[in-house]
């Protein structure tokens, strides 16, 4: 794997700590800015609504720029906005440059990810995909402690001076060792690039980051209290769970961008299936805290391990438009990290109890399970329609299908044939 990678990496490390930490630095904040929690919780949401927006916005707007160039000017304006955010004199500063550096923060998830695969060979684009992922979740074990350890310590301000150092070190890694990734020779148009989203497998793709995702981060990010009010746990286990998770999803992304460019769908389906068991699980038994604890390791272990499967799918089945597959990722991934909350907020204020966003997550990764399946339907078919169309006229249907059926194993041939 080349050093360029490990350095988009380190990168995304700083991106998704700043992306997490407010959910430690929350009461600091309110009571600094002198307002209420809930409004200061509009600051995570600014940032998510950003991802979203500001994915595809900067993939078009930088398209024709060259990669080198767009990766450094993102990184040094996602430190800048840390440094506004550190200075912030009141709640509409800060929530401003939350919103500058989302979009920022998208946009270098778009591109870097577009540079990460154009640097290794079509079968390792999801060992250099996990590369990146695994950098956000180091920011979920290492970096949003740290950040809350800052706030506690020495002001919520100290976690944005540290970030801003941290991708300060992230620029000179991008400037001195990121290659030069030629555009190119036909200079890249708006709306061939926008065909992509005529492909089903596009739209599937998207529908499956976006279900798979919610589901998790639906009962994730309502953990706290299932653990202090279901589970019994005192206060102060919940950091040490929510590391847990970040271990767990870790360990999750190593594996699965281990085996996902071999076993592109086993991986999708069985992680997916995997999630949606544990879901289940500790909807029933989070009464108990050992299985809690323990569920919630494991559920980081499978939702991660999907992780660069995800990603890589989009970018086999929109490969024409990489960077534009790199933003719709981005959006997809945040379009669940956002209702998928919304969601567990709202069985929660329906009565349904601590409980119950687990059942709603499991709801939403057996839909995406669903969906997968779909996609390799479509994917087979698709496979199987043109080995009967090249192939010799003797060739039997039986032997097209089980060509077709290798071939949904086979990252090049899907490369190939995704579409």
């Amino acid at each position: 794997m080349p050093l360029a990678v490990y350095v988009l990496g380190l990168s995304v490390f700083a991106l998704g700590t700043s992306e997490f930490m407010l959910s430690g630095l929350l009461p600091a904040v309110a009571d600094d800015m002198n307002v209420s929690i809930p409004r200061a919780g509009l600051l995570i949401s600014a940032f998510a609504v950003g991802m979203v927006v500001g994915a595809p916005l900067l993939a078009v707007a930088t398209l024709r720029m060259p990669r080198r160039t767009t990766l450094i000017s993102l990184i040094a304006v996602f430190g800048v906005g840390q440094i506004a955010g550190a200075l912030a004199p009141n709640y509409a500063v800060l929530f401003a440059s939350r919103v500058v550096s989302a979009l920022a923060c998208a946009g270098f998830w778009a591109v870097g990810a577009a540079v990460a695969i154009a640097m290794v060979p079509v079968n390792a684009r999801a060992r250099a995909l996990a590369v990146m992922i695994g950098g956000l979740s180091i920011a979920n074990v290492l970096g949003v402690p740290a950040g809350a350890f800052l706030g506690e310590s020495l002001g919520w301000r100290s976690a944005f001076w540290a970030v801003g150092a941290a991708s300060a070190v992230a620029l000179v890694g991008v400037a001195t060792l990121i290659p030069r990734i030629p555009l190119p020779d036909e200079k890249p148009q708006l709306r061939r690039e926008l065909r992509i989203y005529r492909d089903r497998q596009v739209w599937l793709s998207i529908s499956l980051i976006a279900f798979a995702a919610g589901g998790v981060f639906c009962a994730f990010s309502y953990l706290a209290p299932l653990l202090t009010d279901v589970s019994g746990l005192d206060d102060s286990w919940v950091p040490v769970v929510l590391g847990l998770f970040g271990v767990g999803a870790l360990i999750g992304t190593m594996i699965g961008g281990r085996i996902a460019d071999a076993h592109l769908f086993g991986v999708l389906l069985s992680g997916i299936a995997a999630s949606s068991v544990l879901l289940v699980a500790l909807a029933l038994l989070g009464q108990y805290a050992v299985a809690a604890v323990t569920l919630a390791f494991l559920l980081g272990v499978s939702a991660f391990y999907t992780a660069p499967a995800l990603n890589a799918r989009m970018f086999n089945v929109a490969g024409k438009a990489p960077t534009l597959a790199g933003a719709t990722t981005t959006a997809a991934f945040n379009l669940g990290n956002t209702g998928g909350p919304w969601i567990g907020g709202a069985v929660i204020d329906a009565g349904l109890g601590f409980a119950s966003p687990a059942w709603a997550g499991a709801a939403l990764t057996v839909t995406a399970g669903a969906v997968t399946a779909v996609s390799l339907r479509l994917h087979r078919r698709t496979a199987a329609s043109r080995v009967v169309t090249a192939g010799a006229p003797a060739a039997s249907a039986t032997t097209a299908a089980s060509t077709a059926a290798t071939a949904a194993n086979e990252p090049i041939n899907q490369s190939r044939s995704a579409n």
